[in-house]
């Protein structure tokens, strides 16, 4: 299995980040049973005073150079990887994908119906490249300015029902699409340092919905376990199972 993770800054992060990414890298070698390769273009994180993708100060400085891979980037969204994914998926023969993509596009770039389109042209794109890939799709997770803001919020329910939609069109027995489930216990005074992006405990929620996607359906992997060992990443102030100080950020 090659993995290629695609998103915006939830899932390229910023310096000093352990990101979702790390979480489930780790969550695939304890509980994959067949071979997993982390794959992509780009390895960086996005050094927030250079504002450029420039950074590789992971939070686990051991967090291997080979697992780092993605196609991710800061203020990026369906708009932007539609154009990239088909030379990423053949360059780098991702075989599945695992998508969190929409907040940027519906807060600067396209409503929600535009978004949806692009999301059929990503698709079309990917299995140009391979007309086997599978793909597990994340909807928009409500941040700050959806609490605070009731249009936008509502543009991002309207563009997560047409996502829902789309998955269900598209998805085939060759080229299966799973919708992950919005993580169950995002809070966003827990789950997010600053309204939107992760922090260590919104970092597990968001691999535990995808894992939980993909075990279920696909039997990849197996239960996310969070650090105190239960099912489901819940906020916890002990990382340690997990290799992580529980100060860490």
């Amino acid at each position: 299995m090659r993995i290629m993770f695609v998103g915006d800054s939830m899932t390229i992060g910023h310096t000093g980040d352990y990101t979702w990414r790390y979480r489930m890298w780790q969550h695939l070698n304890a509980t994959s049973g067949a071979p997993c390769r982390i794959v992509g273009p780009r390895d960086a994180l996005h050094d927030t005073l250079a504002d450029a993708p420039t950074s590789h100060d992971y939070g686990d400085p051991d967090f291997p150079a080979p697992a780092r891979r993605h196609l991710a980037g800061w203020g990026e969204g369906w708009l932007h990887m539609v154009p990239l994914i088909g030379d990423a998926v053949r360059r780098h023969r991702a075989d599945t994908l695992l998508v969190s993509l929409g907040l940027i596009d519906l807060g600067f770039y396209t409503n929600a119906g535009q978004t949806a389109e692009n999301v059929r042209r990503f698709v079309a794109g990917a299995r140009e490249a391979d007309p086997r890939i599978r793909a597990v799709l994340m909807p928009v997770i409500p941040n700050v300015r959806a609490a605070a803001d009731a249009a936008f919020g509502a543009e991002c329910e309207r563009f997560n029902a047409l996502l829902a939609k789309t998955v269900a069109d598209l998805s085939t027995p060759a080229s299966p699409l799973l919708l992950a489930s919005e993580p169950a216990g995002w809070r966003i005074d827990d789950a997010t340092y600053d309204g939107t992006h992760p922090s260590p405990a919104g970092e597990h929620l968001l691999a535990g919905a995808f894992a939980e996607a993909m075990h279920q359906a696909w039997g990849v992997g197996g239960r996310y376990a969070a650090p105190d060992g239960t099912r489901g990443p819940e906020a916890s102030a002990d990382e340690a199972a997990y290799g992580v100080p529980a100060a860490a950020h």
